[in-house]
């Protein structure tokens, strides 16, 4: 009976192949699932407000992939949204969603209901998709300016279509064999999504993401250097001085026996503290140096009114929402300097611009009273 043997060179071929493979240990897969988490996590409340819907986007997934790999586990239409960053990061990333779910984001972005989508998206859907996935990237970075404590921007984002099955090659930047770290995130839109949406990392960016984020917070903390103490001679001992001992008359020492005598210290005069009373005629008289803040700027504010509400009905305000104010139609807007109230006044138009025609000034004694 024959058996096949591999020899040695081809058993550290195999060996070398393996070796090649990148891995992601356990703290890089935990810090791009944070990093992933709280870019998109917020992202997904920019999304809730404009489709009016509850939208979450949580439980990443960190996993390596290739482009083949991808082909064989999704063979059918996907919406890919491509991300370059232009400022405080170097690279790129792709956003890769179910056909049908960006049909329903096209169709509530629409004006529709999200219940009936179209199968197949135009260009008007397209540009529906990439207005929202604008939105949501934009959150992204802002809170990825947060995590990295820089400023960092992306370029609009790219959305297309792409057919796995028929693409030989479907991310066009990335080369075929090329490795890419994956975050799978569970979408969901209230009552219409219940599916998932994958960030896809080309492996190199990925690890510079991770290394620049781990780097920060391994950075240690330089201790405060102690404070010089500075020596200086003692000061020189104070001479003795000797006093004539003389005891009072009708206290005789005894014989050898020292004698003690205090000398008498002059009384302390305390007088109770006088302060003037403050009156109203500070009010009425200018300071004499107030030109020297004259040219101070202040934040002037009109509001028109305001409500209370509960966090339940702030949570589901949206586009087109209507907030009752606590002011009738008509009444004066009270008018704000840093917050205190000044003045009041009514809403006027001058060349197709609002303005405030003041009507009644806050008396001095009422401002006095309101910056205490």
């Amino acid at each position: 009976m024959d058996r096949q043997i591999l020899s040695q060179e081809e058993i550290n071929a195999l060996l070398k192949d393996i070796d090649n493979i990148p891995q992601l240990t356990s703290e890089q897969r935990d810090t791009l699932g944070e990093i992933g988490n709280i870019s998109y996590g917020t992202a997904s409340t920019a999304l809730s407000g404009l489709l009016n819907k509850r939208v979450d986007i949580t439980t990443p997934t960190v996993y390596l992939t290739t482009q083949k790999e991808l082909k064989e586990q999704y063979p059918n239409q996907h919406v890919l949204i491509e991300v370059d960053y232009k400022n405080g990061l170097h690279g790129s990333n792709i956003l890769i969603m179910k056909l049908r779910d960006a049909a329903v984001i096209a169709d509530l972005m629409m004006g529709g209901s999200g219940e009936s989508p179209k199968e197949e998206l135009t260009q008007m859907e397209l540009s529906a998709v990439g207005e929202a996935m604008n939105q949501m990237i934009g959150n992204a970075a802002t809170s990825l300016s947060t995590l990295f404590s820089k400023r960092i921007d992306v370029e609009p984002p790219k959305v297309t279509i792409v057919d796995f099955a028929n693409e030989e090659q479907v991310l066009h930047n990335i080369g075929t064999g090329e490795y890419l770290a994956t975050v799978s995130f569970k979408l969901e839109i209230e009552g219409l999504v219940d599916s998932e949406v994958m960030l896809m990392i080309p492996y190199s960016f990925a690890i510079e993401l991770v290394d620049t984020l781990l780097g920060q917070a391994k950075q240690p903390v330089q201790p405060a250097p102690p404070p010089k103490v500075q020596s200086q001679p003692a000061p020189p001992k104070p001479e003795p001085e000797y006093r004539e001992q003389v005891p009072p008359p009708q206290a005789a020492a005894p014989a050898n026996e020292p004698t003690f005598y205090h000398e008498p210290r002059s009384p302390v005069m305390v007088q109770p503290a006088q302060f003037t009373s403050i009156g109203n005629n500070r009010l009425n008289k200018e300071p004499g140096n107030i030109g020297l803040i004259l040219d101070v700027p202040l934040q002037v504010t009109v509001e028109l009114g305001s409500t209370r509400m509960k966090i339940k009905d702030i949570l589901e305000l949206g586009l087109g929402s209507i907030i009752e104010l606590d002011k009738l139609a008509g009444d004066p807007v009270d008018i704000f300097v840093n917050g205190k109230l000044i003045a009041k006044g009514e809403v006027v138009v001058i060349d197709e611009n609002f303005g405030i025609k003041v009507t009644d000034i806050v008396s001095q004694i009422e401002r006095a009273n309101s910056l205490q």
